[in-house]
């Protein structure tokens, strides 16, 4: 057996976390669940591989530690002017909604447990946060509306320090039972909130001005300077009214993410990724710290105060939160049943019951034990329900029918010109700004950003996005980003562009990508981007009647093919759909296709192509 010191169990930790995840992404299941189990499984009670008490004190300076960074990613991915479109829903459900979760939280636990008020008023106050952390996975692939997506996603991330400061307060007033116990406590409260909003505006301010002008951080520092900055930020708020730095980290990252700078995108990718890595590491060693025994002893009366917070707490929350605004009845009936719960509320609980024993209350382990089962239980139930519900009237965006281009080379704007013929709507993710000025001024939306980033394509809204092409001058690149696409954002269409079909890594770029090789085959995409910047290249409608090539392409897919090189079958029209050329296409008589040729050998391509079946129908048209 591994020894259970603290070394082995943060490896284990973090490595079982990171695979957990990554596990729950391929299989479509919510990871939450999953990293319970496997915490659960490699704890003291299982193998014995994560022991969080070897930690000893460091367990919750590692769990203070990630809980800002968390909470900070969520405040940056939060845009304000979503906020303000929706301000006055997000605001009654941060209020009534938060209210009534607290008090049906701490009578299921009164009247179904028998727990005494004070132990249930605090289960209530732990209960109130619904994680951003398992909201913004769960509704990824779901293609909601953006309004109710901005709903769920500012409520999740806005509720965490509103939930943890109300268990400071019930916690006080379970750990010091006297008359001024309750001035005390909404004392503290009304600290923590003026310290968090003011050092939170503040703090984010100064770090958004730094990163924005490199005010003492040097180039390449960004990422790492803003890790300690939101740690630094923390716990100086922690150390002057408890849990201050909570809301502090979210303000703060609300700041910085509405501030525009030239890093803010490679912050957001960095701050992604750590999220993935530090919420596995925390829900691993929390969960390994339940004891099943206090799990089992809830009984069937824990299942029943689970089953209450889903169909009764959260609707009756949510209804008196959205009864006085315009929301449609389906909008009301999905928010209402859609409220995981995630790590915040894991972390706070396991932090409050460690001040109960400390403090001599009973108590602490099945105040824990239930947290979490309720975790498992919302969780669960919101990855059932939710894609069912998704289906209700209004709910989901039009079809997907966007085109997603990596890539503003000639060729690409060539391609992205004959799919808005068509109405085709196009968008192109470009990292050079000056091609991203080449697309804007040719009337295309264009996503300044690194395309392999997730936050690339949520900024070209993926939800929308039906086919994604790779078209830049490295094909292995091009394979990474479709395969992210389709991976990632489920993305039904990939093509990717080529120079030869017959390279070491073809067959496995094109097969982990799920992609179809782009054009009427692989082309020296440098040398077309070249002759299209000096207007060699005009664009010519053909019509196939049939010839020798059974799909219309050239007989070799060799670059270095003279014939094979002086034009590219861009798109094909067939009735009313356009669609990309590709390796394999199946040409069919009457088929109308967009034909990129070099203007110096254009007779020559002419004839090329009609003895492929291919024949001009329009004069040739110069493209700039």
């Amino acid at each position: 057996m591994i020894p259970a010191n603290a070394g082995v169990t943060i490896a284990v930790a973090l490595a079982a976390g990171v695979l957990a995840q990554s596990f729950s992404r391929q299989i479509r299941f919510p990871g939450i669940v999953l990293l319970l189990a496997v915490g659960a499984y490699l704890g003291p009670e299982g193998l014995g591989w994560v022991a969080p008490r070897s930690l000893g004190e460091g367990l919750f300076g590692i769990v203070e530690f990630g809980i800002a960074i968390i909470l900070f990613e969520g405040g940056l991915n939060l845009e304000w002017s979503r906020l303000k479109r929706q301000e006055a829903t997000i605001r009654r459900l941060l209020t009534i909604g938060a209210i009534t979760t607290l008090v049906g939280g701490a009578g299921l636990a009164r009247f179904v447990l028998g727990w005494d008020w004070d132990l249930a008023l605090l289960f209530g106050s732990l209960v109130i946060v619904t994680g951003p952390t398992v909201v913004a996975p769960l509704l990824r692939d779901l293609r909601l509306q953006p309004k109710l997506k901005s709903i769920l996603e500012a409520e999740g991330v806005l509720i965490d320090p509103i939930g943890a400061l109300s268990a400071v307060f019930m916690l006080q007033l379970v750990t010091v039972p006297a008359v001024s116990t309750f001035a005390v406590g909404v004392g503290e409260v009304v600290a923590s909130v003026s310290l968090g909003l003011l050092a939170g505006i503040v703090g984010g301010i100064l770090l958004a001005m730094a990163l924005r002008h490199h005010v003492f951080v040097a180039r390449g520092f960004e990422t790492i300077v803003t890790l300690s900055f939101v740690v630094l930020l923390f716990e100086m708020c922690e150390h002057v009214v408890e849990s201050g730095g909570l809301l502090a980290v979210t303000v703060a990252g609300i700041v910085v993410g509405n501030v525009k700078t030239q890093v803010n995108e490679e912050l957001r990718e960095f701050k992604d990724r750590l999220t993935v890595l530090l919420v596995g590491l925390l829900f691993v060693l929390l969960s390994a710290d339940v004891s099943f025994d206090d799990v089992r002893s809830l009984g069937l009366g824990g299942g029943a105060v689970v089953l209450g917070l889903i169909f009764v707490v959260r609707p009756i929350g949510v209804w008196l939160s959205t009864r006085a605004g315009a929301l449609p009845a389906a909008e009301r009936v999905f928010i209402g049943l859609i409220g995981p719960r995630g790590i915040v509320a894991a972390a706070v609980a396991s932090l409050t019951a460690e001040a109960l024993i400390e403090q001599g209350v009973p108590g602490g382990e099945a105040l824990v034990a239930l947290v979490f089962l309720s975790i498992a239980g919302t969780v669960v139930m919101s990855g059932v329900v939710s894609r069912p519900l998704s289906w209700l009237p209004g709910l989901r965006l039009p079809k997907r029918n966007r085109v997603a281009i990596a890539g503003a080379t000639g060729l690409a704007i060539a391609l992205g010109r004959e799919l808005r013929k068509s109405s085709v709507p196009v968008i192109f993710l470009e990292s050079d700004p000056k091609r991203c000025r080449v697309v804007e001024e040719d009337g295309f939306p264009v996503i300044f950003d690194d395309p392999l980033s997730e936050n690339a394509m949520l900024r070209a809204r993926a939800e929308l996005v039906g086919t994604v092409v790779g078209l830049t001058f490295n094909e292995h690149f091009n394979g990474l980003f479709v395969r992210n696409a389709v991976d990632g954002f489920h993305i039904p269409e990939a093509y990717l562009a080529m120079e030869s079909l017959y390279g070491e890594r073809t067959p496995g770029l094109v097969t982990q990508a799920q992609a179809r090789v782009l054009f009427d085959g692989p082309r020296d995409h440098e040398r077309w981007d070249a002759r299209w910047r000096y207007g060699q290249v005009s664009v010519e409608q053909f019509k196939y009647y049939g010839g020798d090539s059974v799909d219309g392409s050239a007989p070799s897919h060799n670059v270095g093919s003279q014939e094979f090189d002086r034009y590219v079958i861009l798109s094909v029209r067939r009735q009313d759909r356009v669609e990309p050329m590709h390796v394999g296409f199946d040409v069919r008589d009457g088929d109308l296709a967009s034909v990129a040729v070099f203007s110096p050998q254009h007779e020559d391509a002419v004839q090329a192509l009609a003895r492929r079946g291919w024949r001009a129908v329009v004069a040739p048209v110069q493209e700039d």
